[in-house]
């Protein structure tokens, strides 16, 4: 079967069903510009999607990679995590060849968003899927007249069979913001990372490939543009206050985020960011 980009229905909402002669599949919705579903080829589902994920339009969708921009969490006076994953993107480009399919959706500044953030703004996200790769590649772009400033992130929820059992490498050295422990800042010293506990950190940064393992599978995880590494998963306690995630749903996620939070990303005017995420299944 030739590689192909299907327009569907997913849970009433737009979406694109991408598909490549080797078998790997995404589903990207145009609500928020969200992937919700990325399985290699002959492989499972490598992204967590919450079984009680609203689809109404009336917020951001529980699961997937959501795009966090121009705000990151409450990192400012925005609502939580910015405005770019509660509005409809528009689908600007789309091309399948022999081994990849590829999509690209963009969001420009409106009434609606002056009224929260008053730059104009245009934001394209590339999302690529070839062989056993997902990459998603956001560029920002500020087409006004005086120089402004965001932080971001590709919020993937990445799909795990037991959080207890899984194991997160490369982060050994960097240092990073507790937020579980009121932002206090601290050095991480393991040669991996257990989810034990709730876990929110922003590790500054990171100039190196992380690997998620987990019994016989992993996944690599890389960055470019994007300067930190968030790690969430909100275990049992956070997870009940949480409507539209499961009581059990922490045990099947964690959250391993590109992001630029840190330090705000300053952008003058008619000059562009980028910033990428590349998942390797192995």
């Amino acid at each position: 079967m030739p590689s192909l980009i299907e327009h569907i229905d997913f849970h009433g909402q737009p979406a694109l069903h991408l598909v490549t002669a080797a078998g790997a599949r995404a589903i990207v919705s145009l609500h928020g510009a969200q992937v919700l579903s990325w399985i290699p080829p002959g492989g499972e589902e490598r992204l967590y999607l919450s079984p009680l994920a609203r689809f109404d339009g009336s917020a951001a969708i529980r699961g997937g990679v959501p795009v966090c921009f121009p705000q990151f969490a409450e990192l400012g006076p925005l609502p939580r995590h910015g405005f770019a994953r509660t509005i409809s993107w528009s689908l600007t480009a789309e091309r399948s060849g022999k081994d990849f399919a590829l999509v690209t959706l963009t969001l420009s500044d409106s009434d609606a968003t002056r009224a929260l953030w008053p730059y104009p703004f245009w934001a394209e996200l590339g999302i690529l899927i070839e062989d056993s790769r997902l990459d998603l590649e956001l560029e920002v772009e500020n087409t006004g007249s005086e120089a402004l400033e965001f932080t971001a992130a590709l919020h993937t929820y990445l799909a795990v069979r037991e959080v207890e059992q899984s194991r997160l490498e490369g982060l050994h050295g960097y240092t990073y913001h507790d937020q579980v422990d009121a932002g206090r800042t601290r050095r991480d010293s393991g040669d991996v990372l257990l989810i034990e506990a709730e876990t929110d950190r922003i590790y500054h940064d990171v100039k190196r490939p992380l690997l998620l393992r987990e019994y016989d599978r992993s996944l690599g995880v890389n960055a470019d543009g994007f300067s930190d590494v968030v790690v969430w998963n909100p275990w049992v306690e956070r997870s009940a206050t949480i409507a539209d995630l499961p009581a059990d749903g922490f045990r099947r996620m964690l959250c391993v985020e590109a992001a630029a939070a840190h330090r705000p990303v300053r952008v003058d005017a008619g000059e562009s960011w980028w910033g990428r995420q590349t998942l390797v299944a192995l």
